[in-house]
């Protein structure tokens, strides 16, 4: 993903238009009561998900760690009991002209609900530390714990609480690939090709779609806190408004930050393209870099950084957003 620093008279507009509906959505937060949870989000679970992983290196399209993780992904999903397993099994062609093989992964719960939830995650990681301050290592795969990891150890830890006790709706969780192999530069549009060719095939007759998406991306950082990110806020701003009210009634309101936070080009942009209303629960504004996770493509982004508590936080709001869609 990237952060978007553009600003113009459209851009200006947002921030009024959004500004206006933060200062409502402050009003419900603050009134928000103390939510119990029909299930327990085990943050040492999603830790050890995540450290899988990792133990399998970097999952760049094409490298050995990438064909064992989907593997993994798919028995995981099976095993928690799903009720169907989708594979989306294709060639892409990346900017720079690499072909990369990819699969965006998709288990349904429910798969007979009409309502219907989405929840995904890129599992893929960054082919190159493009951020290290040495650049004789920008070369480097990264192992991606945060970027890549996080989100998807979160929702393999939501279908096993899930499994235990089944929601009245439908739930599709998804995890897409190739969304870090984009350039650094000005094109947007070379991030989240997973994503992108998701949309183009979208599992879904017209009518059964689902009513919404939450996207996690870098949800492990140390201390992380989730503002509301800028074009979630645009799109779906009642959706942001479920998810931030829910993070307070379920004790955490101090991680999520009920003020607004950096624009992002990520898989929720292209999911909204494909007529689904996402958010992107992401830490956009780190104390230390007012933007990503310090470690955001870098060889720091390992198990070292990574914290059971920001985990913790993201997997129980999360799922006691499920649970109150009733």
């Amino acid at each position: 993903m990237k952060i978007i620093n553009i600003l113009s008279l459209a851009l200006c507009w947002l921030i009024v238009a959004c500004s206006a509906k933060t200062e409502t959505a402050q009003e419900a937060v603050a009134t928000s009561e103390e939510m119990v949870s029909q299930a327990e989000f085990n943050a040492d679970s999603a830790y050890r998900n995540v450290k899988t992983q990792v133990d399998f290196g970097p999952r760049v399209p094409g490298m050995e760690g990438h064909d064992k993780c989907a593997k993994y992904l798919v028995s995981e999903l099976k095993r928690y009991g799903v009720d169907t397993v989708i594979e989306q099994k294709t060639t892409v062609t990346a900017f720079n002209g690499d072909k990369l093989p990819i699969n965006n992964i998709m288990g349904q719960i429910n798969k007979g609900a009409v309502t219907r939830v989405l929840l995904l995650a890129h599992w893929d990681t960054r082919p190159w530390a493009d951020a290290e301050k040495d650049k004789s290592k920008h070369t480097t795969p990264i192992l991606g714990a945060n970027d890549g990891g996080s989100g998807v150890g979160v929702l393999l830890e939501i279908a096993r609480c899930l499994q235990e006790r089944k929601p009245m709706i439908g739930v599709d969780i998804l995890f897409v690939d190739a969304e870090d192999y984009g350039n650094s530069g000005d094109n947007e549009d070379t991030w989240c090709l997973g994503t992108q060719y998701w949309i183009k095939n979208l599992p879904y007759s017209p009518s059964r779609k689902p009513q919404y998406g939450i996207l996690l991306d870098m949800v492990g950082g140390k201390d992380a806190k989730f503002h509301r990110e800028y074009v979630s806020q645009y799109v779906a701003p009642s959706i942001v408004d479920k998810v931030w009210t829910t993070a307070v009634a379920s004790g955490y309101g101090d991680v999520f930050v009920n003020e607004l936070g950096g624009s992002i080009v990520d898989d929720h942009v292209y999911v909204n393209q494909g007529g689904i209303p996402c958010i992107d629960i992401i830490e956009t504004l780190n104390p230390q870099t007012m933007s990503f996770n310090p470690t955001w493509h870098t060889l720091d982004d390992n198990m070292s950084n990574i914290d059971r508590q920001s985990l913790k936080a993201v997997g129980q709001t999360v799922l006691n957003v499920i649970y109150n869609e009733q």
